[in-house]
């Protein structure tokens, strides 16, 4: 009677002792038939010594008998033990190689005598006399001994379990002498399992570590997983509304641009590409100074496409502007504008979009003196010890530097002079157009 062992390292066909052992054999004929070792590890293999396989959990703790797992799939609540009383039969040693043995549990349910479950070992070298006596003897390896020696080469941790799962796909009983009980037919699945009983974080036994991609490849997958990380970090502070985010397609981003050019000739030129239907050059929320980039965003993506191609590297007052698709995301998070003349005193939760970050189910953490919040005494929350914090340092900094700053009138007057000779500057340029 024989049984073949489909092994993610090759088959083995083991012979069974149905004479000398009928009752360990009738056990591992029936545990074959309900898929029972489908997709089990060899969770034990020491070198020149045995491979140990059978457990579902893959710790060495685990397995049953097959009268006791009919009974838990039936859900009765009887007296058959976990274990079984094994043929320990002197005349069956462990002399060959391939040798099958059941492993005996000390104790069969508290008992003094040793049991069998699920659990079996192949030899992996001769006359391993150690063995002879404390294990049953059920079987011999006939075919797949090149299996046996891949077995035997596997690297494994200090626990003995391969660093590359090495597991029982599937196995064939090729002939049953015993017949089955009553009630096994309808506990027996409809098809094999597809994933392994035990929750192994190993090597895939299907996985191939040799086998390489191109270098191109390798580093495109390499920046994938960091801008993922990257992304899911930016969610985690507030500044993604959510890491899969991603920036609008009929925006484009434009830089290098002169300090002169405002946001109605920017609007202008790219018109002509398309509806444009907001153009706004970034300005420094303080002094009111171009920053030099602005977006631009179309109504249709082929507008926006069509004007990064005709666009780029174009002079526009004096300076030759780069053109590229924006990669922000701040107009999804609700604040995109950086327009200065937005009156400052409006509610945070309106500046953020709502919420903290642009997202309404987020909620700024407060950081006592450093928070933006003040009591209705205008102080703020205190500490045990009274050590200026970073904004009370910057708001006396301000103080000193607005004492020694110039008069306002003095101001006033620059401010107006940088309008006029921006004026007298676009005077300039509209005459040398017209001539």
């Amino acid at each position: 009677m024989s049984v073949l062992l489909e092994t993610s390292l090759g088959d083995i066909v083991i012979d069974l002792e149905v004479e000398s052992c009928p009752k360990i054999s009738e056990n591992f004929l029936k545990l074959c038939k309900v898929y029972y070792y489908n997709l089990n590890a060899f969770f034990n293999v020491s070198k020149n010594f045995l491979a140990q396989t059978g457990d579902p959990t893959a710790t060495g703790t685990g397995g049953e008998s097959i009268w006791s797992w009919m009974d838990q799939q039936q859900n009765k609540k009887s007296d058959t033990p976990r274990y079984f009383t094994p043929e320990l039969l002197p005349k069956l040693k462990h002399t060959s190689k391939g040798t099958v043995s059941m492993a005996i549990a000390p104790s069969v349910e508290g008992s003094t005598g040793g049991g069998a479950g699920s659990q079996f070992f192949i030899t992996l070298a001769d006359n391993i006399e150690y063995l002879d006596g404390k294990h049953a003897v059920f079987g011999h390896v006939v075919e797949g001994f090149d299996t046996l020696d891949k077995l035997n080469d596997v690297f494994v941790d200090d626990n003995g379990r391969p660093l590359k799962d090495v597991r029982i796909r599937h196995v064939v009983v090729l002939e049953d002498p015993f017949p089955d009980p009553p009630s096994l037919s309808a506990l027996i699945p409809p098809s094999p399992p597809t994933r392994p009983p035990d929750n192994s974080n190993r090597i895939a036994e299907d996985e191939d570590l040799s086998t390489t991609l191109p270098e191109d490849v390798e580093e495109a997958l390499r920046r994938e997983k960091a801008a993922k990380a990257s992304a899911l970090t930016l969610e985690m502070v507030g500044d993604l509304p959510f890491a899969n985010v991603r920036p609008p397609e009929n925006v484009l981003f434009v830089c290098k641009l002169n300090p002169v050019t405002r946001d109605e000739d920017l609007e202008l030129i790219f018109s002509r590409f398309g509806e444009v239907m907001s153009c706004q050059v970034i300005r420094d929320k303080k002094t009111g100074d171009s920053l030099q980039y602005a977006f631009v965003e179309f109504d249709k993506r082929d507008d926006a496409e069509q004007a990064y191609f005709k666009m780029q590297n174009v002079l526009v007052d004096d300076r030759r502007i780069w053109v590229d698709f924006s990669q922000s995301v701040a107009k999804s998070n609700g604040i995109w504008s950086n327009d200065p003349k937005r009156p400052p005193a409006f509610k945070r939760e309106e500046r953020r979009g709502g919420g903290y970050g642009g997202r309404e189910d987020l909620v700024a953490t407060k950081r006592y003196r450093d928070n933006e919040d003040e009591d209705e005494g205008g102080r703020g929350y205190g500490m045990v010890f009274d050590v200026p914090s970073g904004k009370s340092r910057d708001r006396d900094r301000r103080r000193r530097s607005r004492s020694r700053s110039p008069p306002r009138r003095e101001r006033d007057r620059d401010r107006r002079d940088r309008d006029r000779d921006r004026d007298r500057r676009d005077r300039d340029r509209r005459d040398e157009r017209r001539r």
